[in-house]
Protein backbone atom coordinates (compact mmCIF):
# COMPACT_ATOMS: atom_id res chain seq x y z
CA UNK A 1 0.00 0.00 0.00
CA UNK A 2 1.66 3.41 -0.69
CA UNK A 3 2.28 5.75 1.64
CA UNK A 4 3.22 9.39 2.23
CA UNK A 5 6.18 9.47 4.83
CA UNK A 6 6.67 13.00 6.81
CA UNK A 7 9.84 13.28 9.13
CA UNK A 8 8.88 15.06 12.24
CA UNK A 9 10.29 16.97 14.91
CA UNK A 10 8.47 19.20 17.80
CA UNK A 11 9.97 22.26 16.44
CA UNK A 12 8.18 25.03 13.71
CA UNK A 13 9.90 22.97 10.72
CA UNK A 14 8.12 19.71 12.13
CA UNK A 15 4.69 21.38 12.07
CA UNK A 16 5.02 22.58 8.48
CA UNK A 17 6.02 19.49 7.52
CA UNK A 18 2.47 17.45 9.00
CA UNK A 19 0.27 20.02 7.67
CA UNK A 20 2.20 19.58 4.27
CA UNK A 21 1.88 15.83 4.38
CA UNK A 22 -1.60 15.36 6.10
CA UNK A 23 -2.33 17.51 2.75
CA UNK A 24 -0.77 15.63 0.36
CA UNK A 25 -2.12 11.95 2.27
CA UNK A 26 -5.74 13.53 1.99
CA UNK A 27 -4.98 14.31 -1.89
CA UNK A 28 -3.85 11.03 -2.67
CA UNK A 29 -5.78 8.88 -0.55
CA UNK A 30 -3.21 7.13 1.03
CA UNK A 31 -1.97 6.58 4.77
CA UNK A 32 0.43 8.73 6.16
CA UNK A 33 3.23 7.73 8.12
CA UNK A 34 4.71 10.29 10.40
CA UNK A 35 8.27 9.24 11.62
CA UNK A 36 9.51 11.00 14.54
CA UNK A 37 13.21 10.04 14.89
CA UNK A 38 15.90 10.56 17.42
CA UNK A 39 18.84 9.36 18.81
CA UNK A 40 18.56 6.31 21.21
CA UNK A 41 19.99 7.59 25.28
CA UNK A 42 20.26 11.28 23.71
CA UNK A 43 17.25 13.01 23.91
CA UNK A 44 13.92 13.02 26.32
CA UNK A 45 11.03 11.41 24.41
CA UNK A 46 8.69 14.55 22.76
CA UNK A 47 5.35 14.95 24.18
CA UNK A 48 3.16 13.99 21.00
CA UNK A 49 -0.26 13.99 22.18
CA UNK A 50 -1.14 17.05 20.25
CA UNK A 51 0.37 15.72 17.19
CA UNK A 52 -1.97 12.32 17.51
CA UNK A 53 -4.80 14.39 17.99
CA UNK A 54 -4.38 16.84 15.06
CA UNK A 55 -3.42 13.64 13.05
CA UNK A 56 -7.07 12.19 14.43
CA UNK A 57 -9.02 15.38 13.68
CA UNK A 58 -7.37 14.99 10.23
CA UNK A 59 -9.86 11.88 9.18
CA UNK A 60 -6.29 10.60 7.15
CA UNK A 61 -5.37 7.17 8.05
CA UNK A 62 -2.04 7.53 9.89
CA UNK A 63 0.62 5.40 11.99
CA UNK A 64 2.81 7.11 14.30
CA UNK A 65 6.01 5.77 14.39
CA UNK A 66 8.29 6.76 17.21
CA UNK A 67 12.00 5.88 15.60
CA UNK A 68 14.60 5.80 18.49
CA UNK A 69 17.95 4.39 17.15
CA UNK A 70 21.48 5.38 16.32
CA UNK A 71 21.08 6.06 12.57
CA UNK A 72 20.64 9.57 11.60
CA UNK A 73 17.11 10.73 11.01
CA UNK A 74 18.02 10.74 7.23
CA UNK A 75 18.25 7.32 7.25
CA UNK A 76 15.21 6.04 9.59
CA UNK A 77 13.01 7.88 6.85
CA UNK A 78 14.46 6.48 4.19
CA UNK A 79 14.07 3.08 5.54
CA UNK A 80 10.25 3.53 6.70
CA UNK A 81 9.93 5.65 2.76
CA UNK A 82 11.30 2.35 1.68
CA UNK A 83 9.33 0.18 3.89
CA UNK A 84 5.93 1.43 2.99
CA UNK A 85 6.81 2.03 -0.40
CA UNK A 86 6.03 5.90 -0.01
CA UNK A 87 4.97 8.03 -2.96
CA UNK A 88 6.27 10.70 -1.11
CA UNK A 89 8.39 11.87 1.37
CA UNK A 90 7.46 15.82 3.21
CA UNK A 91 10.23 17.19 5.09
CA UNK A 92 10.43 20.72 7.04
CA UNK A 93 14.08 22.68 6.40
CA UNK A 94 15.37 25.32 8.57
CA UNK A 95 18.29 27.82 7.87
CA UNK A 96 21.61 26.84 8.85
CA UNK A 97 24.99 28.82 8.56
CA UNK A 98 27.37 27.21 6.40
CA UNK A 99 29.31 26.23 9.31
CA UNK A 100 26.86 24.69 10.94
CA UNK A 101 26.24 22.57 7.59
CA UNK A 102 30.17 21.45 7.76
CA UNK A 103 30.05 20.65 11.61
CA UNK A 104 26.47 19.12 11.64
CA UNK A 105 25.65 17.15 8.41
CA UNK A 106 22.50 17.86 6.28
CA UNK A 107 19.82 15.53 7.13
CA UNK A 108 17.97 16.98 4.65
CA UNK A 109 20.16 17.13 1.96
CA UNK A 110 20.78 13.10 2.78
CA UNK A 111 16.90 12.40 2.03
CA UNK A 112 17.11 14.65 -0.87
CA UNK A 113 19.53 12.54 -2.54
CA UNK A 114 18.92 8.84 -1.47
CA UNK A 115 15.31 8.76 -1.01
CA UNK A 116 13.30 6.33 -3.13
CA UNK A 117 10.68 8.78 -4.10
CA UNK A 118 9.72 11.98 -4.61
CA UNK A 119 10.67 14.57 -1.78
CA UNK A 120 8.60 17.78 -0.41
CA UNK A 121 10.64 20.15 1.44
CA UNK A 122 8.74 23.29 3.13
CA UNK A 123 9.69 25.52 5.35
CA UNK A 124 7.81 27.40 8.40
CA UNK A 125 6.36 30.33 8.16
Amino acid sequence: MATVVVGYVPKPEGDAALDAAIGEARRRGVELVVVNARRSGGEPAPDLDGVRAKLADSGVRFDLREVVQGLDASEDLIAVASETSAELIVIGLRRRTPVGKLILGSNAQRVLLDAPCPVLAVKAD
